[in-house]
Parts: structure tokens; C-alpha cells; sequence
């Protein structure tokens, strides 16, 4: 991929990443273009390789959307994340040494301390949640295991959850990196991959309670 070719894509994954594009949002070639500062042959390369990672949709006709998920799509991505993250915490609780044990420990410890301060902890949430998840994913020792995953958490889908949680719904999160820590320091690989999927599947239900939540105000805003 040329460098216009790179820069146009990250761009636009960028702006779906953010909302700025929406789900079902047609992308036109020579808006984007523009938008990116590039001719259209590096965009129409961006978005080749958008549509290869499921950001982007093409129909029929050949016109481009940002991709809006159904239910049953934003299930089966979880199922998918619930396996692929649950199979690097079990590796992870056979290969871990005391130090990775320490140190995600003593980010789990930063989280609660974030929590239990008052006002707008989201920022920190997330900063730490993700060192605590690519902690884990790094001690898995899988390159293979990193890449596929990788691509699937880098979903909008997957990217918003921590969005729909109120603080008791955060304070959940980080009691069950909790236990994921017990489980860790047992050696016990199918305890943290059961932790770890539960730990998944419970982010799916609270994404897809807010999913309905919007998909029924919209139907609603959009009656006669």
C-alpha cells in the first residue's frame, strides 16, 4: 500500500473509530478524497482494505457504507472475542511470571483507585482497562493469537462498549479483573478462560441493551 494509500485509510478508519462517520453512512470517493487530501486511486486502495477488515460494506451496485451491525452480527463478534480473549487468559495463566502478576495487578489496582474518586472517571477507565487487556494478551505469547484479535477489537462495535457502563457496571469490570488475578495466580487455565468469557459475554448485554434502547427511540423519531 502506497503511503496516500496508508494515510487515506488510517483517515477514514479514524473517523468510523470516532463516529464522525456513522454506521450506515454512504462513503463517496471523491468526498474522501478531498477530506484526505489525496487522489481517489489511494482512496479506492483505503477502501479495499476497509471492506477486507469489516469496517466498510459494498453492494451490489457498487456503492460503499460504513458498516451498521445487526444484533445478531454484534453477538456472533462477541462470541468471537469472548473465544479468542478467553484462549489468551488461559495461555496467559500457564506462561505468567510473578512480575507480569505484579504489574497487572498493580494496574487492576490503579482502576479502583480511579473508580472510588469522585466526578468523570471514563478516560481512565478506558486507559486502564486497555493495559490491562493487552497485558494479558501479551503475556498469552501469541503472535497469531495478537493479530486475530487485534483486528477484532479494533471493531466500533467493540471499541464503544465501556460507552454504554454506568459506574456500578465499571466497578463489575474491574471486580472481575479481580478474579481473573486469582485465577492467574492459581496457574488455573480454565478458570481465567471462564472468567475471561464471562467477563466478555456480560460486556455483549450491556452493549446490546443500549443497541435496542437506540434502535427503538429511532424507530419512534422516524413514525408519522
Amino acid at each position: 500500500m502506497s503511503k496516500a494509500a496508508e494515510h487515506a485509510y488510517l483517515e477514514i478508519k479514524s473517523r468510523i473509530l470516532s463516529g464522525l462517520l456513522q454506521p450506515g453512512v454512504q462513503l463517496r470517493e471523491e468526498e474522501l478524497a478531498a477530506l484526505c487530501g489525496v487522489s481517489r486511486t489511494p482512496v479506492r486502495d483505503a477502501l479495499k482494505r476497509l471492506e477486507a477488515e469489516f469496517f466498510i460494506r459494498r453492494t451490489d451496485a457498487a456503492r460503499t457504507f460504513v458498516c451498521d451491525w445487526s444484533l445478531d452480527d454484534i453477538d456472533e463478534m462477541f462470541a468471537l472475542r469472548g473465544m479468542l480473549e478467553g484462549h489468551a487468559a488461559a495461555r496467559c495463566a500457564a506462561r505468567m511470571d510473578r512480575t507480569d502478576l505484579c504489574e497487572l495487578q498493580a494496574i487492576n489496582d490503579r482502576l479502583a483507585e480511579a473508580l472510588r474518586t469522585p466526578g468523570e472517571v471514563f478516560q481512565d477507565f478506558l486507559q486502564l482497562n486497555a493495559q490491562f487487556h493487552n497485558k494479558i494478551l501479551d503475556s498469552a505469547g501469541s503472535h497469531r493469537l495478537s493479530g486475530m484479535l487485534g483486528r477484532l477489537i479494533e471493531q466500533p462495535v467493540v471499541q464503544q462498549t465501556a460507552r454504554q457502563y454506568d459506574r456500578a457496571q465499571l466497578i463489575q469490570s474491574q471486580t472481575e479483573h479481580a478474579e481473573l488475578l486469582a485465577a492467574f495466580s492459581r496457574r488455573d487455565a480454565e478458570w481465567a478462560r471462564s472468567i475471561m468469557m464471562s467477563h466478555i459475554r456480560r460486556a455483549f448485554h450491556a452493549f446490546a441493551d443500549k443497541f435496542q434502547q437506540t434502535r427503538v427511540a429511532v424507530a419512534n423519531q422516524t413514525r408519522p
